[in-house]
């Protein structure tokens, strides 16, 4: 092997203290890239039967074929299913239209309930072994162990760092009126391994990661109010941080961790975008103005924030230094209403709603060149959030009338969506790596 990777735990660094459920994504990639890289994954070798209630191969082809950008081989279509290089008849697998193959085997490890997983890519037309890998498992860390290796086969074929082995944050609402039920949900990127963070019958919104990917910021109505809680996942642990009276919304991590934006209403019920210091509870106010000003966003080095803004007689998107006194300027122009600000993670993009014919949907502004591009047609997308990597950014969007998760890569070339069997899910945030 190339490299042993260290051991995954039962993702014990997220051991969500409230339960978990059974509701899984039913998962339709919608539009894939048209030059799809096709690939073979064969069903990996396990000679314990228990560990083989969970396919590993499978779940590596699932998260390739969701990224839109491979075309995994139809298992019934392949011939032979070796487990190593040297049972790989190139020829054969060429014949059959594949750039690539990845073949693997599952062996235990020492004691009970621990496991090997050894795996090989390789180029088809050139034979050459690309990655050669050995990671070890436990049961429970099987599925994070097998988005690991879609992450690895991502990386060397396309050039990008995978983010199959992230997490989503989103709210699931349960029942009508007056009888709702929401619930702040963290699942795995494809929407398996869903846990409850908080359940309550008031309104959960908002959902932020902490730059670390520990704590989740949201706003909660439990107490008929809104506030502004920081929940530490591990333990459960939680602290209300903001509950002025009026409006607490929006919150949002600087880069560092240390700090909040989030929206807040004056005296007179006008709302502007403030910094918390989480260490000194600290308030500043960043924005002044008699205008509406919400939904603050940090830029990568943390030294500005953008935020929407109807100062201009309708909903833009502006820029402004995160101290206060600074003079705010407006970064959109096409169109009246552009709302929702997300920054791409290396920060060559900005992605926000936009309003076309009507509809709301996803655009992204290129930040040199000013240039955008509407990326989905549906008539409410909102709530962007970008994967990790910039290569995918999921929102909110309404199937047949319910509220459904969508993604859409940055492109605009793939596009999927995650529909969940019960209620409607909504406000996603994807989380860092």
């Amino acid at each position: 092997m190339n490299r042993v990777l260290p051991v995954v735990a039962a993702i014990a660094c997220l051991a969500l203290v409230p339960r978990s459920f059974a509701s899984e994504f039913v998962v339709e990639v919608t539009r894939g890239q048209d030059n799809a890289i096709p690939i073979a994954i064969v069903p990996f070798a396990t000679a314990d039967v228990s560990a083989a209630s969970l396919d590993v191969a499978q779940v590596v082809s699932d998260d390739l074929a969701r990224s839109g950008r491979f075309k995994p081989m139809d298992r019934r279509d392949m011939v032979e299913q070796p487990h190593t290089g040297a049972g790989v008849t190139f020829d054969d697998w060429r014949r059959l239209g594949n750039d690539y193959i990845l073949v693997g085997q599952m062996t235990p490890q020492g004691g009970a309930d621990r496991y090997n997983i050894t795996f090989e890519l390789y180029n088809v037309l050139t034979r050459q072994r690309l990655l050669g890998y050995q990671i070890g498992a436990n049961r429970a860390g099987l599925r994070l162990a097998s988005h690991q290796i879609a992450d690895m086969v991502f990386n060397k074929l396309t050039g990008i760092r995978g983010a199959f082995a992230t997490r989503i944050a989103y709210v699931s609402v349960l029942g009508s009126v007056p009888n709702r039920t929401y619930r702040l949900i963290v699942a795995d990127a494809d929407g398996e391994n869903p846990h409850v963070v908080m359940q309550s019958n008031e309104p959960l919104m908002s959902p932020a990661w902490s730059p670390d990917g520990q704590n989740l910021a949201y706003v909660s109505f439990e107490d008929k109010l809104p506030s502004v809680y920081v929940q530490y996942l591990k333990t459960g642990e939680r602290r209300r941080v903001s509950a002025k009276a009026g409006v607490n919304q929006a919150p949002a991590f600087s880069p560092d961790g240390k700090k909040l934006a989030l929206t807040l209403s004056t005296r007179d019920g006008n709302l502007d975008v403030y910094v918390l210091d989480l260490t000194t509870n600290a308030l500043t106010r960043i924005t002044d103005d008699p205008a509406i000003d919400t939904e603050p966003e940090w830029s990568r080095d943390g030294q500005s924030l953008y935020f929407t803004s109807d100062r201009a007689g309708g909903p833009q998107i502006y820029e402004v230094a995160a101290t206060p006194g600074g003079h705010p300027r407006r970064l959109t122009f096409q169109g009246n209403y552009n709302a929702r600000p997300r920054i791409s993670p290396d920060g060559s993009q900005l992605a926000f709603v936009t309003q076309q014919n009507g509809a709301f949907r996803i655009a992204v502004m290129d930040m040199k060149s000013g240039d955008v591009q509407v990326l989905t047609k549906g008539q409410i997308d909102v709530s962007p959030s970008y994967a990790p990597n910039g290569a995918m950014i999921i929102y909110a969007s309404r199937d047949r009338g319910r509220g459904v998760l969508a993604l859409v890569s940055s492109d605009g070339r793939v596009q999927e969506r995650l529909v969940s069997p019960e209620g409607e899910v909504q406000e996603p945030a994807w989380s860092p790596f």
